[in-house]
């Protein structure tokens, strides 16, 4: 081999690189254990809340050594940032995909114009979008090109307003304005990213993940380690819409008279049937109200659709109090057209807002602000140039707001208006009331300001967080979500390490066994391949997940490959009488090019797998590509170094086989191709069995692909998944799934209830179902906040959650569809271009296809018995798509050797074919039972979350092994031999 001394110093400097890289992992974790310790020896576990105090504590610890030197080089802060990027599933947090609402944008640059075309064309995007792939504002300009008529996007109420005047003219065409709104779409839509980052800034999480989806609207937000996960999703899906409203004088006559004639008018238009019997019992409303007088109405025995949910009064300047959970059926009645015309002539544009809840509250106030008929209010957040969190008089958290000039002359109109009229002053963000003064001593100058209210520490951090970053240019909808407890990723940590550690040691001591010293040294070139992919993936800011793990586990099964087939093809030179040095130095020459193809193949199909997959999937191609990178490094460099070392010393002897498997597949002289007919009779029922299944049993499809929302739920003692199944689906109706996940004190919950509706509101709507229904089954005392919470501290409830949008759902459809076409695709031309011939490539993808359609028929056959998750998601189109390299690579490196001796001792009518299967016989055996006993390993201890994705891989590995054998060559071989009798050349192999 040439260059030895520049490949030395090339895997000296890259190790090195790897472990100084890895070295900033190793000082973080230690520090941070440091700080662990430090606070379990401060706060007893007796102590209430010690897990908050604790993290508190080492917060505080960690703060306090954060810049001092370590090792000389580097601190605690420093080495933070360079660490390996841990992912959710290992460490917990929240992944969310944010869609921009490119409508909102629309309205805003047409300053929310009221034209029916306009508006129109909205609502016909709204429904197109549900069925395309094209971008909401394309979609937009398709609906209105369809109905425009005279009317153009260029007329002085659309976009040629006085907003846009600079950009936009009357006399432009639609074809000159659209480029124009597309481009300040996409201006808002980095406006939004630049707002978001900023809140994230400040939310304080480690290596937090922010970037942009395309142009598609959507934003991807990773924030691993976040512990509270309700904060999180407010702080994201916030828009930061602050406004300042005049209230109403509490007990208004005129008001009050309203809400009397719309109970009356609400018996007329609801059922008897649809209004629920008050609760007898008292209530915290009823306790609280109890001295609000309502003598003047005797509604006792009757039906009062308003008033049996609704009291009027309150102690301060809000109309009426209701139970937190009646809020959105009251709302609807506020908004009928019936209701709204019983409004006096001078309030006929009231806004009602409630306010936001306190935590732990049953009941909040409703309000009634004064309006316009464009529903703008006196003072928006725009004026704000500063806000910080404070407290207030009291001593209680608050937030201190300072205006600029514009908004400190207005700010001193209203309050000298609510000062003059006895009326409070609204602060309003996102619709929800968070304070409501009134103004004691006359009009306020100077323009500042005070939230206040029931706030923690962290809610006033985070209101003023986002009025600095300032408001989003368009509502943010979380369609997307995956919710994972730090106990969980713990849990994920363990099994990924304990199965990392056991298929690394079977292979290490396998490879000894097989080949004897030589196994030592592919050992070697094994441990170095492993340090440099963890070295490489902290090297360019990859984020290591479970699935990534299993990456990283299934490249040490498959670099085994590598070593095989050299190993093997030495054995082979070995045994034509060639000397030791010669013998290695054409094995790793004639290995080379079967290497090559094999890792192309797959890495070919790892490419597709990034580019199509998303967050943990992602993370397992990005360990692949580079682990089939450092494996091809290492086995034929690393591994060449240490044998032509070893052999340089001429008494030393290496024989790459020990006593015991020195004679293995030796002489084996099986006819393959004669069995090829009762192969394809075998294949064919096989499939024919599994597709009979997928047309009548079909597929179980996760949440991935049909959308809805996923929980996996913990429970104390063990608990019957059909029970529970059937509960559910009277709560949340026909298609919620129930299954034991791993334990049998563990289900997953899948349900798709209001799937097609977006918002925290509907997530709390069925977590309050979730808790109620399975109440019984938790420990008496348990709080729905304790069951929801994902926490260290809490073992039982939600450890997990998982929501997709339908829309997000059929997206992830089409890039598995385009994925495995794609993969399929790109092999067929790749081997097309390597031999030369289209019957080879023929060969592979009805291998890959027959082994496709083999592990789809089982999981259909199968999913709902297996004790074990098989559902049809992102995990299992990796799986596929793995299964697809793995096939090929497997049929590639027994093409090589067919072309090869076909080349050397020509056709001969296809008897070489047979002499080619049965000299790869010891590697593909070889390799195939090494990589199925990685995978073993993985499914056994790896975790819940990996078994069906393992499970899949696995059958996938042994039909693979099998229909490169007896599928791939036979195809081949029959498409060949007929073409050659019509006169095509036999393929040579390449020099």
């Amino acid at each position: 081999m040439q260059n030895k001394g520049l490949i030395k110093l090339f895997a000296l400097l890259f190790g090195l690189v790897s472990i100084y890289q890895l070295s900033y992992t190793f000082i973080t974790n230690k520090a941070e254990n440091d700080a662990e310790a430090f606070a379990v020896n401060r706060i007893s576990e007796s102590e209430e809340g010690y897990i908050a105090k604790r993290e508190t504590l080492e917060a505080q610890y960690l703060d306090s050594i954060g810049d001092n030197s370590i090792l000389g080089y580097t601190n605690y802060n420093e080495a933070k940032k360079k660490e390996l990027n841990k992912g959710l599933d290992l460490k917990g947090g929240i992944n969310v995909t944010l869609q921009i609402s490119v409508k909102d944008i629309l309205k805003g640059l047409a300053n929310n114009t009221k034209n029916p075309v306009f508006n129109k064309a909205l609502a016909d995007a709204d429904s197109a979008s549900k069925n395309s792939d094209n971008t909401y504002v394309e979609l937009f300009f398709e609906a209105w090109d369809d109905i425009k008529g005279e009317t153009k996007l260029a007329s002085p109420d659309i976009f040629a307003n006085k907003s846009l005047s600079d950009e936009i003219n009357f006399q432009m065409s639609d074809d000159e304005v659209k480029p124009i709104i597309r481009r300040k779409i996409d201006e808002s839509i980095v406006s939004a990213f630049e707002v978001l980052r900023e809140r994230i800034d400040g939310f304080g999480v480690t290596q937090p993940n922010i970037q942009r989806e395309g142009n598609s609207g959507r934003i991807l937000v990773e924030l691993p380690g976040a512990r509270d996960i309700a904060r999180a999703q407010d702080l994201l899906s916030s828009t930061a819409q602050l406004e300042f409203w005049e209230t109403y004088v509490p007990n208004n006559p005129e008001l009050q008279g309203f809400f009397f004639q719309a109970n009356e008018k609400l018996k007329t238009l609801i059922e008897a049937d649809e209004v629920e019997e008050p609760v007898k019992e008292e209530s915290e409303l009823d306790s609280l109200l109890s001295d609000v007088s309502q003598d003047s109405l005797d509604l006792a025995g009757q039906r009062n659709p308003l008033f049996d949910k609704f009291q009027l009064g309150a102690p301060s300047y809000a109309v009426g109090v209701a139970a937190v959970k009646d809020t959105a059926e009251i709302s609807s009645y506020l908004k009928m057209k019936e209701i709204r015309r019983l409004l006096p002539a001078n309030m006929q544009f009231v806004k009602f807002l409630w306010e936001r809840p306190s935590e732990d509250s049953e009941i909040v106030e409703l309000f009634a602000l004064k309006s316009n008929r464009d529903a703008t209010p006196r003072i928006s957040g725009d004026v704000v140039s500063d806000a910080r969190d404070d407290f207030d008089l009291g001593g209680k958290p608050a937030v201190s707001m300072t205006m600029n000039t514009k908004g400190a002359k207005e700010w001193e109109e209203l309050t000298g208006d609510a000062y003059n009229n006895r009326t409070g002053i609204a602060i309003v963000l996102d619709n929800k009331v968070y304070t409501a003064p009134g103004v004691s001593s006359g009009p306020i100058s100077g323009g500042r300001s005070e939230i206040t209210g029931d706030f923690t520490v962290n809610e006033t951090k985070d209101i003023a967080n986002v009025l600095r970053a300032g408001k989003l240019p368009a509502s943010a909808e979380i369609i997307q979500a995956t919710i994972v407890g730090p106990s969980l990723g713990q849990e994920a940590i363990d099994s990924g390490f304990k199965s990392f550690m056991i298929a690394m040691a079977f292979v290490l001591i396998w490879m000894i066994f097989y080949y004897g010293r030589a196994g030592v040294f592919a050992d070697i070139a094994l441990l170095l391949n492993i340090l440099l992919i963890f070295g490489v993936l902290t090297s360019l800011g990859a984020v290591l997940t479970l699935p990534g793990i299993a990456g990283i586990v299934l490249t040490i099964g498959m670099s085994v490959d590598a070593n095989v087939l050299i190993f093997e093809r030495i054995k082979e030179e070995i045994a034509k009488g060639k000397g030791k040095s010669q013998a290695v130095a054409d094995g790793f020459s004639n290995a080379l090019s079967s290497i090559l193809d094999a890792n192309i193949t797959t890495g070919l199909t790892a490419i597709i797998l990034f580019i199509f997959g998303s967050g943990p999937i992602k993370g397992f191609a990005t360990t692949l590509i580079i682990g089939i990178v450092t494996s091809l490094f290492t086995a034929i460099f690393i591994t060449r170094l240490l044998v032509d070392w070893y052999l340089s010393g001429k008494t030393r002897r290496l024989d790459f086989s020990t006593g015991i498997t020195k004679n293995l597949f030796q002489n084996i002289n099986i006819d393959f191709l004669s069995k090829r007919k009762f192969a394809y009779i075998f294949s064919a029922v096989l499939v024919g069995i599994g597709v009979f299944s997928l047309l009548t049993n079909g597929l179980q499809e996760g949440v991935d692909f049909v959308g809805g929302r996923s929980y996996q739920v913990r429970f104390e003692q063990p608990v019957n998944s059909s029970e529970i199944a059937s509960e559910l689906n009277d709560v949340f109706g026909s298609g919620t799934n129930v299954k034991t996940f791993g334990e049998d004190n563990q289900i997953k919950i899948t349900t798709p209830y209001k799937v097609d509706v977006e918002g925290l509101e509907v997530d709390n709507e069925i977590q309050d179902k979730l808790y109620t229904s399975l109440q019984k089954y938790l420990p008496d005392g348990m709080s729905k906040q304790e069951f929801i919470s994902i926490s260290e501290e809490d073992q039982i409830g939600i450890m997990q959650s998982t929501k997709v949008g339908p829309t997000i759902a059929d997206d992830i459809k089409n890039n598995a569809f385009l994925a495995i076409i794609g993969s399929l695709a790109v092999v067929f031309l790749y081997i097309l271009l390597r031999f030369q011939k289209w019957q080879f490539s023929l060969g592979a993808v009805a291998a890959v296809f027959h082994d496709v359609m083999i592990v789809l028929g089982i999981f259909s056959l199968f999913g709902t018995i297996m004790p074990f998750n098989m559902e049809i998601d992102q995990a299992f189109i990796a799986a596929i798509l793995t299964v697809i390299g793995y096939s090929l690579n497997d049929t590639v490196v027994v093409f090589d050797r067919i072309r090869e001796i076909i080349g050397e001792k020509g056709w001969r009518g296809g008897a070489n074919i047979n002499l080619a299967l049965n000299s790869t016989l010891s590697r593909t055996l070889n390799t195939s039972m090494t990589t199925l006993v990685v995978l073993l390993a993985i499914f056994v201890f790896g975790g819940e979350s990996l078994r069906g994705f393992m499970f899949a891989m696995i059958i996938g590995i042994i039909v693979g092994t099998y229909s490169s054998l007896f599928i791939a060559t036979p195809v081949m071989y029959d498409t060949l031999n007929k073409s050659l009798k019509s006169g095509e050349k036999v393929p040579a192999e390449e020099s």
